[in-house]
């Protein structure tokens, strides 16, 4: 699975201002908020739940300072490793106003488990990484880049993405979107597609969400990875995803939520 459930969420904002001006102010959530999403495979035309998904996020500290954590844990059951074993966790630190300070991402996927770690800093009005992979093998590689403008992981854009203005888009809209892990930088880009009412899987609850398509150029072509529905409210949080896969179809579906910060305006009667 190239894309597991954060890349999903995360593709929510544009990402395209200098170094100096990665952080924004944070209007969306607070510490203690708990996401969990149910993770469903088209096996033979059939729908199928095959995992499970949790997302928290806490104010804490990192090296001294008061800084946001983030963490993903995904997994799949018995039903998913049929095809494809899944099991992920995902953490990253931020500084108070979301600029991002370090992200790690262990992957089991398929027979591979693999380490992705990432160290931000920022001289000279830049945005640094210290990369380092340890690859199936157990190889430890190592990289420094720096770049231009800013760059974000999975966790970090996502934190970044739930405080995004969608109300200033228009209906067709491109932003750029430059995600690294620590092995390359995704060239990939958000294109607004306006909004739908979406009812949550197996529940009742209904919702007025943004919807967004996740594009990536790679080899030549632009591929469209997800489409995915978020709240039209403060809180602008995943209730469902679309997910194109090389080896099928998956969905994701909100479960639950508790701890957020803002009243679900978007939730419908």
């Amino acid at each position: 699975m190239k894309r597991l459930i954060l890349i999903c969420i995360t593709i929510i904002a544009a990402a395209t201002a200098k170094a100096q001006q990665c952080g924004i102010e944070n209007t969306a959530f607070q510490s203690g908020e708990q996401l969990t999403y149910d993770l469903y495979f088209n096996w033979q035309f059939v729908w199928v739940k095959v995992g499970k998904a949790t997302m928290t996020t806490n104010l804490t500290t990192y090296q001294g300072k008061p800084a946001w954590q983030a963490s993903l844990v995904t997994g799949g059951n018995s039903k998913l490793d049929k095809f494809f074993t899944m099991r992920d966790t995902l953490l990253s630190y931020c500084s108070t106003n979301l600029s991002p300070l370090y992200f790690r991402k262990g992957a089991l996927e398929g027979k591979r488990y693999y380490i992705d770690e990432l160290w931000y800093t920022y001289p000279q009005n830049k945005c640094s990484l210290r990369m380092h992979r340890v690859t199936h093998k157990g190889e430890h590689l190592w990289k420094n880049v720096t770049y231009r403008d800013c760059i974000y992981d999975m966790m970090s854009i996502f934190l970044r993405a739930r405080n995004f203005d969608a109300a200033t888009l228009k209906e067709g809209d491109v932003i750029a979107m430059p995600i690294s892990d620590a092995k390359s930088l995704s060239h990939s880009w958000l294109k607004y597609r306006g909004k739908e009412n979406f009812k949550t899987n197996g529940k009742k609850e209904k919702f007025r969400c943004l919807v967004f398509s996740f594009i990536e150029h790679e080899d030549g072509k632009n591929n469209e990875l997800i489409r995915f529905y978020i709240t039209d409210d403060a809180n602008h949080i995943p209730v469902r995803l679309d997910m194109f896969l090389s080896f099928g179809s998956a969905k994701v579906f909100l479960n639950g939520y508790k701890g957020v910060r803002s009243p679900m305006t978007s939730k419908l009667k």
